[in-house]
């Protein structure tokens, strides 16, 4: 799927014949419709000149219903298996649960686990959208709060501290993609050492959290979404009669017969590749287990 679009992916015979140890990055999917988010993730990940070997994980407590199980069996592994082992770069996505107290998920046990986990054999986290909502909450106490209606559309942003790595080529204003019905309040995230509220939306609120050292980084947008990801939801949600407003600032000229305007590629582009070299890259050991570096 990835070399139509000219991503170049490289052959195990010359990543073989390198002498460097490519990253390891490890992808714990919570979306349903698991093979579109891979898809996404990968298309951004490609657009880096590290070499990385990706792993898929898997929650024992929780069958998707939505994915056949034949890929879950060829590309995925369970957790039990891959805790025994270290990665340099952790993707936690997001999963339909903002309506679910966090203790009612089922799997919400053993997704703390793997949080918990992260904290000591990963280099740095990337939590996005509701993984990024139950991770303040799992490690800081933070508080969801439901918003009168949804925040659903592409968004303009800004860095509050534009001189971040994470960063590194953004526009003064950028755009992102949102789609949920919950919220951070600054309040609550202001009060705990630590955190720093790095970028927002005049509109759509807090966008990114890091902790003091980049460590791990709470997001509430969808920087990986596809052009038609948003039209796809809105559509869907139609069909089912559901109370659902077009997606903000994402057709050209506000009109769902007309195609959308894709405003958040490159800024996409910019925060995983800053992520994987800033981050990961120039901060995780060679070697995990002696904490070497080349």
């Amino acid at each position: 799927m990835l070399k139509p679009e000219t991503i170049f992916v490289m052959n195990q015979s010359r990543a073989v014949s390198q002498d460097i140890r490519p990253l390891q990055i490890a992808v714990l999917n919570l979306m349903p419709i698991k093979i579109t988010t891979e898809t996404d993730l990968v298309r951004l990940l490609s657009n880096s000149p590290l070499q990385m070997e990706l792993s898929f994980m898997k929650l024992r407590s929780h069958t998707p219903k939505h994915t056949p199980i034949e890929h879950m069996q060829a590309f995925y592994r369970d957790f039990d298996v891959m805790r025994r082992e270290h990665y340099d770069g952790l993707i936690i996505t997001g999963a339909p649960l903002e309506d679910y107290e966090y203790e009612e998920v089922t799997y919400w046990e053993e997704v703390t686990a793997v949080f918990d986990w992260a904290r000591t054999h990963v280099t740095s986290t990337l939590y996005v959208c509701w993984a990024g909502f139950a991770a303040l909450y799992h490690f800081y106490g933070i508080q969801k709060h439901r918003v009168p209606a949804k925040v659903f559309g592409i968004f303009e942003h800004y860095a509050t501290q534009p001189k971040l790595p994470i960063f590194r080529g953004f526009d003064d204003r950028f755009f992102i993609p949102h789609s949920r019905h919950i919220e951070l309040r600054r309040e609550e995230v202001e009060r705990v050492p630590g955190l720093q509220i790095v970028s927002e939306s005049d509109e759509s609120g807090i966008y990114m959290v890091m902790d003091a050292n980049g460590r791990d980084f709470y997001i509430t947008g969808h920087s990986e979404y596809s052009p038609l990801t948003l039209d796809t939801e809105y559509r869907r949600d139609l069909d089912k009669g559901l109370p659902i407003d077009m997606p903000k600032n994402y057709y050209a000229n506000d009109n769902p017969s007309e195609p959308p305007v894709v405003r958040w590629r490159s800024s996409g582009n910019l925060l995983f590749s800053n992520w994987l070299n800033y981050y990961v890259y120039q901060e995780t050991p060679y070697d995990w287990v002696t904490g070497e570096r080349p």
